[in-house]
């Protein structure tokens, strides 16, 4: 069991995973998630200080929602952030295409996928082995 107290709140709760937060402060983060979603579609052209000053949000707050892909910015919005690979302006998420392209080649280059597979070679004694026997 692991027990912590909220980073928001300060109570004590049996955390389990994610960020350390309470049941009931995750609630009412989800709750402000909402509302901030909301306020965004009523107000397609709102920026991020827009935003957190209508619903009362911190602008860190939202910018951990737009790394998580849970908010976007618009196509025509000229606001972006920046990639933590390699600094382009992306729209949201941590890494832009090119250094997740990159990151899936390397991981799959150390788990060995990108080798191709060697067909088995048969032997002459193989034969004897293929077929059915009694011990």
């Amino acid at each position: 069991m692991n027990v912590r107290n909220c980073r928001k709140c300060g109570r004590i709760f049996n955390y389990v995973g994610g960020p350390p937060v309470c049941p009931k402060c995750r609630e009412d983060q989800e709750v402000k998630f909402q509302a901030v979603k909301k306020f965004i579609q009523e107000n397609h052209g709102a920026d991020i200080n827009e935003v957190a000053e209508a619903c009362e949000v911190e602008m860190s707050q939202i910018r951990q929602w737009i790394r998580e892909e849970r908010l976007q910015f618009a196509d025509d919005s000229p606001i972006r952030i920046p990639c933590e690979g390699c600094g382009a302006m992306i729209q949201a998420g941590r890494f832009c295409d090119k250094c997740k392209a990159q990151m899936t080649q390397e991981f799959n280059h150390a788990i060995g996928r990108d080798k191709p597979k060697e067909p088995a070679k048969k032997s002459a004694s193989s034969k004897s082995h293929e077929k059915m026997r009694f011990l």
